[in-house]
């Protein structure tokens, strides 16, 4: 199997398969023979660079078709994957670049600045260069004969006490996302679908050009920041017909923006965390649509969802998906392993999972119809944003500064976000107040992704702690201000 060759190269060469849209809002249509061709040429440098079957090529780049070629590059030929997300520092990359041992790593040279000495690296001035057929290249790389076990990405969860974990999947998880393509994500042949997830996340590795192109449609992929009016604006001129967003971007949508209705969109999708109701009626006032809600996890891939010819039922994480086996154990989701076609094989430096039930974590209530509702985590993953964000890595960063001698990290609800990330400090030296907390907040960005720093930082005289020293994330959770 090669997933290349069996569904790039499947299309038409002229039809298109990718819009692109720059940071400055330029255009740019991929034909699906221009993506293969031009992937298999990048494929043949990268191998000329030294990569094999089996290495893994990390990539530092936004939502831009240099991303898309170099995911291409690597189905082609068996290397594996490792899409990173661009908000990552150095510690986040250096940790990524200890456990997966990439042998090259593709991005943009300020970004891949920060990555360890011995990585090589090719930049984005290389790429264009061998993607310039005016000069001498490499010749381009045969597609290989995969296995459906053969590793093919790597996506790192979010940590819950310990460091993020590197979740390998199999080639079989790049054709088994056509589950979810054709009873979840509902893209059809001749569409343009939109999934505004970042590289790096397990949602963008399945969803920003695999599902589209698996029920036949074109992907857009667009490289600008995130307003909600210019966003409306989007979906309009490019006549968007299926949307996959995080919560975060539909209540944004929902609270700075008039809905109004979208002529072209048929379909809206969502997944990472439950949608208030009022942004789900905002939504089916304003422009006449329903969200169909979704869920699963970095090491399953899709799960459930609100159902291609179905009604969604407002807050529903929706039924399980046709063939997934699911059950409900004292309020926690558990997963069949069997039954899902993109399971992970096993993480980096640990054994495959080789029991039959997989505990998600998750606590949810089912009703009498197979509808799910999510209900909460059993552990201490802070959701944000659509950003599954683990205390460890944050209470870390916080207790490198000088100032603090202990930090603990719990959720807080948030109107707009879901949850955003609370801290609870002990200083070491230092007043607390306004200046130290704004100071702590820049020191876990430049310490970690932004994405994961405190909105809310506090300070006490101690943490609560059991009679073994270990902090009652619980107590502090209930001791919200």
């Amino acid at each position: 199997m090669n997933f290349v060759e069996d569904v790039l190269e499947s299309f038409p060469a002229a039809r298109p398969a990718l819009v692109a849209i720059d940071e400055r809002g330029g255009r740019r249509v991929w034909g699906f023979g221009e993506l293969a061709a031009r992937s298999a040429g990048l494929a043949g440098a990268v191998q000329a660079r030294g990569v094999e079957r089996g290495d893994v090529v990390m990539t530092l780049l936004p939502n831009r078709p240099e991303w898309v070629l170099a995911m291409l590059a690597c189905f082609r030929i068996g290397a594996v994957a490792l899409p990173c997300s661009t908000q990552l520092r150095s510690a986040d990359l250096a940790r990524r670049v200890a456990v997966a041992d990439p042998v090259l790593a593709i991005g943009e040279g300020e970004l891949l600045a920060g990555l360890p000495a011995a990585v090589p690296t090719m930049d984005l001035e290389e790429v264009g260069s061998i993607l310039d057929e005016e000069r001498g290249q490499a010749p381009p790389a045969r597609a290989a004969d995969l296995d459906p076990a053969d590793p093919a990405l790597i996506v790192f969860t979010s940590g819950t006490t310990g460091e993020a974990r590197a979740a390998v999947h199999p080639q079989s998880y790049l054709s088994g996302q056509r589950l979810q393509a054709e009873h979840w994500f509902g893209a059809r042949a001749g569409e343009l679908a939109w999934c505004t997830a970042a590289p790096g996340w397990s949602k963008s590795a399945r969803n920003a050009f695999i599902a589209p192109w698996l029920g036949g449609a074109a992907a857009l992929i667009c490289a600008q920041r995130f307003d909600p009016a210019e966003r409306l604006e989007i979906y309009e001129r490019e006549g968007v017909n299926v949307l996959c967003q995080a919560p975060t971007e539909y209540r944004m949508l929902a609270k700075r923006t008039e809905l109004r209705p979208l002529p072209r969109m048929r379909r809206l999708v969502s997944a990472g965390e439950p949608l208030n109701p009022e942004v789900i009626r905002a939504f089916r006032e304003g422009t006449g649509l329903e969200i169909h809600d979704g869920y699963g996890q970095t090491e399953t891939g899709a799960l459930t969802g609100s159902l291609v010819g179905e009604r969604p039922r407002p807050g529903s994480m929706g039924k399980a998906l046709p063939g997934i086996e699911l059950r409900v154990s004292a309020g926690e989701l558990l997963l069949r392993r069997e039954s899902c076609p993109t399971f992970f094989s096993h993480y980096i430096g640990s054994p495959a999972f080789a029991e039959e039930w997989w505990p998600t974590g998750d606590m949810v209530s089912e009703d009498t119809d197979g509808h799910l509702w999510f209900e909460g985590r059993n552990d201490d993953v802070i959701v944000s944003s659509g950003y599954r964000i683990g205390p460890f890595e944050v209470e870390s960063a916080l207790v490198s500064h000088p100032a603090v001698a202990e930090a603990a990290v719990v959720a807080a609800a948030d109107p707009d976000r879901g949850s955003v990330v609370r801290a609870v400090v002990v200083l070491r030296s230092g007043q607390p107040g306004e200046a130290l907390a704004h100071e702590l907040q820049e020191h876990v960005k430049a310490q970690t992704a932004p994405y994961k720093y405190p909105r809310i930082v506090e300070f006490a005289d101690a943490l609560p702690k059991t009679a073994s020293g270990k902090i009652m994330r619980a107590e502090l959770r209930g001791a919200q201000p």
